[in-house]
C-alpha cells in the first residue's frame, strides 16, 4: 500500500516521503524564489481572476484555444481526480479561480506530468499558463497549457480551518488574513469607507493636505500624549493628539476648505473603542455653520451606509438595527442636563461650579473620581444619562461651554451661554464632534488660561496653552465650522465589528508576559 507524508519544514527544503514495504525512497524538492517575468511568445498575457470574469459568457465545456495567458495566485486547495488530472483552487486579491491541469492539454510524459504536479502544493504562490475556458459543469477557470511554475514556495502549515484565538490572529496578522476571510473583508471595506469619504469631500471643493504628526507641542484635544526626543536637535516633541490647530491655520492663511485623513496618538490604554493610534478625518470649511455641518453629516452617513452596506442592514453591537433616515434625532445636552440633576446650570459660570456639580452628582449616585475638574464631571453625567439612549443617528448639541474649550459661544433659548459645537453618537458610541470655531483670541487666551488650572489640579489630558496659535488667530479666522470623524468606529459599526483592533490592519498588543 502507498502511503504519502507532506512535511512542512522551516528549512529551504520540502521532503515528500514515500514507503514501499520495508524501504523508503526520498524524494528531495529544491525551494527556489524565481523572479517574476511575462513573456508574451511563452506565456501571452498576464490577467488577474478579476480579468477572467469577461470570460463568463462562455458555454459549458468551451475553451478560447487561441487566447494564452498567465494566472498568479496562492494554492488554496489541491485536488486529484486522477494521474492525469489534477484541479487547484487559488486566490488572488481575495477573488478565488480554478485552474484545471490535465496531462492531455499540457503534453509530455505521464512521469513529467506528476512531477511538475508534486512540486505544487497548497499555500504556495504560483504561476499556470493555459488558455481560459469552462468545465463541463461550467465552471470558469484556465486549462493549463504550457506551465506550472511555483513562485514563492509556503514553507509553514497553512490551517485549514478558521484561527479564533484573538492572540494568535491580531500577532500573526498575516496568517488571520490567510485563513479568516472576514478579517480581508472587513479592512478592504475600511478602504471602501475612506475612499467615500475623501470622494464626498474633494466632490465639495475641499483640499486634502498633510500637518505634522510630530511636533513640540500636541494641541487640539484633551488627551496624554506620547513624548519623545529629537537627539539632533536636543528637543522634546510630542505625536499628535489632534491635527486642529494646524488646519485652521491654513484656514487663516487662505485655504477655506482643507481637511486631513490620518493617524492620532493617544497614550490612553486598550479596549473596544480605543486604540493608542487611531484614524481620523478632520475638515474646517470657513463660512460653515452648526447647521450646514449636521445637514452634510446627515448626508454623508446616510449616502456612505447605502454605498457600502447595500440592503445589508446596520447592527449596533446591542443588536438593534440603524437607521440612517434622515433627519437624524437630536437631543439638548444642556436642557437635558437640567431635567437629570433637577436644576438649571446656570451656576455653571460662578466660581463655585464644581463644588456644586459635585453636590448634585452625589444626589443623583453617580460616582466621579479625580482628578476632578469641571469638564471631567459633566462629560461623565452626560456618558451616564444620554449617551446610552443614542442607538440610533443622534445629535447632541448645545453643550456647556466648559466642555469645549475650542468652540464658540452661543445662546439658547433659555439666555445660557452654551457651546456651538454638536456630536453624533450612533450605537450608544460618538462617531462625530463638530464645532463652530472660536475665533477670538483674548478669548481663546483664556480659555487656555483654564485649561491650564485644570491641568495644575491634576487632570494631565488638559493640553498646555499654544501661544503661537492665538498668535495666528490675531490674523483673522473667519467664522468656520470644524468636524471631525473617528473613522474606525464608523468602520466598526459599518462592518458589525465588536472590537476597535477588528478594523485595524495591526492593532497595538500588549506585550506577552514572561513566566
Amino acid at each position: 500500500m502507498l502511503l504519502s507524508l507532506i512535511k512542512r519544514q522551516s528549512l529551504p527544503k520540502r521532503l515528500i516521503q514515500r514507503s514501499f514495504s520495508q524501504t523508503t525512497i526520498r524524494r528531495e524538492r529544491v525551494v527556489s524564489y524565481p523572479r517574476f517575468a511575462i513573456h508574451p511568445e511563452i506565456h501571452g498575457r498576464w490577467v488577474t481572476a478579476k480579468d477572467m470574469q469577461r470570460y463568463q459568457t462562455l458555454e459549458k465545456g468551451e475553451k478560447v484555444e487561441n487566447d494564452l495567458v498567465t494566472i498568479t495566485g496562492r494554492i488554496v486547495s489541491k485536488r486529484e481526480s486522477s494521474g492525469k488530472l489534477v484541479f487547484y483552487d487559488i486566490v488572488q486579491n481575495g477573488e478565488n479561480l480554478q485552474v484545471v491541469a490535465s496531462q492531455k492539454r499540457f503534453g509530455g510524459s505521464k512521469e513529467d506530468f506528476a512531477e511538475k504536479n508534486r512540486d505544487l502544493c497548497r499555500g504556495d504562490i504560483v504561476s499556470f499558463t493555459g488558455v481560459p475556458g469552462k468545465t463541463d459543469r461550467g465552471q470558469l477557470g484556465v486549462f493549463v497549457t504550457r506551465e506550472m511554475k511555483v513562485l514563492s514556495p509556503c514553507i509553514q502549515d497553512i490551517p485549514r480551518t478558521g484561527i479564533k484565538d484573538p492572540e494568535k490572529r491580531f500577532r500573526a496578522r498575516h496568517l488571520d488574513l490567510l485563513v479568516n476571510p472576514e478579517s480581508a473583508r472587513i479592512l478592504r471595506t475600511r478602504t471602501k469607507i475612506i475612499k467615500f469619504i475623501r470622494h464626498f469631500l474633494d466632490d465639495r471643493d475641499f483640499l486634502e493636505v498633510e500637518t505634522p504628526v510630530l511636533s513640540g507641542k500636541a494641541g487640539g484635544a484633551n488627551a496624554k500624549p506620547f513624548e519623545t526626543h529629537a537627539h539632533a536637535l536636543d528637543m522634546d516633541m510630542q505625536l499628535r493628539i489632534a491635527p486642529e490647530l494646524y488646519l485652521k491655520q491654513l484656514v487663516i492663511g487662505g485655504m477655506d476648505r482643507v481637511y486631513e485623513i490620518g493617524k492620532q496618538f493617544r497614550n490612553e490604554g486598550i479596549d473596544a473603542d480605543h486604540n493608542p493610534e487611531f484614524t481620523t478625518c478632520e475638515f474646517y470649511q470657513a463660512y460653515g455653520n452648526l447647521e450646514s455641518l449636521m445637514n452634510d453629516t446627515e448626508t454623508l452617513l446616510s449616502e456612505m451606509a447605502e454605498h457600502v452596506c447595500g440592503d445589508t442592514p446596520v447592527v449596533s453591537r446591542s443588536g438593534d438595527v440603524i437607521d440612517f433616515k434622515t433627519p437624524f434625532k437630536r437631543i439638548n445636552v444642556t436642557d437635558r442636563l437640567a431635567k437629570e440633576l433637577g436644576t438649571p446650570l446656570l451656576f455653571l459660570d460662578s466660581q463655585d461650579a464644581l463644588d456644586q456639580l459635585i453636590v448634585l452628582c452625589t444626589i443623583r449616585g453617580v460616582k466621579v473620581s479625580g482628578p476632578l475638574t469641571l469638564s471631567r464631571i459633566l462629560d461623565k453625567l452626560i456618558s451616564e444619562f444620554i449617551e446610552p439612549e443614542c442607538i440610533q443617528p443622534t445629535f447632541l448639541f448645545n453643550h456647556p461651554l466648559a466642555l469645549s474649550p475650542l468652540a464658540k459661544d452661543a445662546v439658547d433659548p433659555n439666555g445660557q451661554t452654551v457651546a456651538a459645537r454638536f456630536e453624533l453618537f450612533v450605537g450608544g458610541k460618538e462617531i462625530v464632534n463638530a464645532y463652530e470655531e472660536l475665533n477670538d483670541p483674548n478669548e481663546q487666551r483664556r480659555r487656555f488660561k483654564l485649561q491650564l488650572k485644570d491641568r495644575d489640579d491634576g487632570d494631565l489630558e488638559a493640553p498646555i496653552p499654544d501661544t503661537d496659535f492665538c498668535d495666528a488667530l490675531e490674523y483673522g479666522l473667519p467664522p468656520t465650522a470644524g468636524w471631525g470623524m473617528g473613522v474606525d468606529r464608523v468602520v466598526q459599526l459599518l462592518t458589525g465589528a465588536s472590537h476597535i483592533r477588528e478594523v485595524l490592519a495591526f492593532p497595538v498588543m500588549r506585550p506577552l508576559t514572561k513566566e
